[in-house]
């Protein structure tokens, strides 16, 4: 019998046989959550003007020099200047122009003295009535209030680089410098691919002897989550010529990877191996980690493939640990495997196989305290709810103690 593969030397060989998406163009709007194929250029700078930063009034420095609560220094009002509007003239010596924030500075205004340190009450905002003079209550330095074209950024600045995942600010941006279309990494299309006898759908009769197609659901959110696009497909019954129909299908769609569950094991129905021997060239992998140990990994007509097994636990921990890393990969998305130290409040133990074992985390002190989900079957889809993280137990530890401090792969923000 073939030794068991080592965890990493099977991510390992995966992840050089991966190859990233091609680009595609989008509008601005639907890149939200996208991988930019590409650094973008910033045309432009910005801000592309001399703005003000507040309500207030434009002036020359210098005019405030002797500005105090006691002694304001008067000026004349002589422009009134609208976001959105451009000023006309110089801004003159001794005088003052009323000014919105985002407004252009005036020609020759070297700073922004905010409405309330002047003895305008601005009460009625943009409708208020232009006063003739308006007194200053302290003294300005030279630039103050004001934001400058470009110190935000320049033109030709490389504002985001290739492989940024685009998020709220990213989207604002790229608003901001005028790009009503942005090139991103294609996402990869998954086909998600069930079999079984005992397997019905969501909305079909749950009849004696079955259970719904747990699966199919759970790796459409894995997938969704790890930015690719699900696809399931119809379930196949446990014969050799609805299993084939089902593959070939599902190679009709032109999925970038294909996911099957179940029907790679050792059971007498498990005709999913013939299929993948008559279409790809399949390794089957006996793969030491607990759970998840049956893990077929391949090409069925160039198509990267996983076989996952079929209890749902080792589905979902098979799909975090082997799968996620290569549909990030392909994806373009940036991927570094973090794991966080947390003390076990009770005893672990495993067979020897790399075990991820559910637990709960929870800060305790200066302390992250790891807890067992309780049952951790790999049929108790329930153990993932309540997880926090998988607890790593090494390869050859059949033991951990009460106490002992634990490396734990996080499966959701921990507080």
């Amino acid at each position: 019998m073939n030794p068991l593969l080592n965890v990493d030397a099977a991510l390992s060989k995966i992840l050089a046989d991966m190859n990233r998406l091609e680009a595609e163009t989008v509008s601005l709007p639907d890149a939200y959550d996208r991988v930019l194929a590409e650094d973008i250029v910033s045309p432009i700078d910005l801000p592309p003007f001399d703005n003000s930063a507040m309500d207030g009034y434009a002036i020359r420095y210098e005019d405030s020099a002797v500005a105090s609560p006691d002694s304001p220094a008067s000026l004349s009002v002589t422009m009134d200047i609208l976001a959105g509007s451009a000023p006309d003239r110089q801004l003159e010596l001794g005088t003052a122009a009323r000014i919105m924030t985002g407004a252009p500075i005036p020609q020759a205004a070297t700073a922004v003295i905010p409405v309330e340190d002047t003895d305008d009450d601005w009460s009625k905002g943009e409708d208020s009535p232009l006063p003739s003079q308006v007194r200053l209550f302290r003294r300005l330095t030279r630039g103050e209030n004001i934001r400058l074209a470009g110190e935000n950024i320049r033109a030709g600045e490389t504002i985001m680089t290739a492989g940024t995942v685009i998020g709220p600010s990213e989207i604002g941006m790229i608003a901001g410098i005028g790009s009503p279309r942005v090139d991103v990494i294609r996402q990869p299309k998954v086909a998600i691919l069930s079999s079984g006898d005992e397997l019905v759908d969501l909305y079909d009769e749950l009849g004696p002897g079955k259970i719904r197609d747990t699966n199919g659901y759970t790796l459409a959110g894995l997938i969704r989550r790890a930015g690719g696009v699900p696809i399931r497909l119809p379930i196949a019954k446990d014969r050799l010529d609805s299993i084939r129909a089902l593959y070939r299908r599902a190679l009709e769609i032109n999925p970038d990877l294909l996911i099957s569950t179940a029907g790679v094991s050792v059971g007498a129905a498990d005709l999913v191996k013939v299929v993948m021997d008559e279409l790809g060239e399949i390794d089957f992998w006996r793969i030491n980690m607990r759970p998840g140990k049956p893990l077929a990994y391949g090409t069925i007509q160039g198509v990267p493939f996983f076989g996952l097994p079929g209890n749902p636990v080792s589905t979902m921990v098979t799909f975090e640990v082997i799968v996620r890393p290569a549909l990030a990969k392909i994806a373009g998305r940036a991927f570094k495997r973090r794991t966080i130290k947390a003390m076990l409040a009770s005893e672990m133990r495993s067979d020897g196989r790399r075990t991820y074992a559910r637990v709960t985390l929870k800060r305790e002190g200066d302390r992250l305290i790891a807890r067992s989900t309780g049952i951790q079957s790999s049929g108790a889809l329930m153990s993932m709810v309540l997880a926090d993280g998988l607890a790593v137990i090494p390869e050859e530890v059949m033991r951990v103690p009460a106490g002992d401090e634990i490396e734990v792969l996080p499966l959701r923000p921990i507080e």
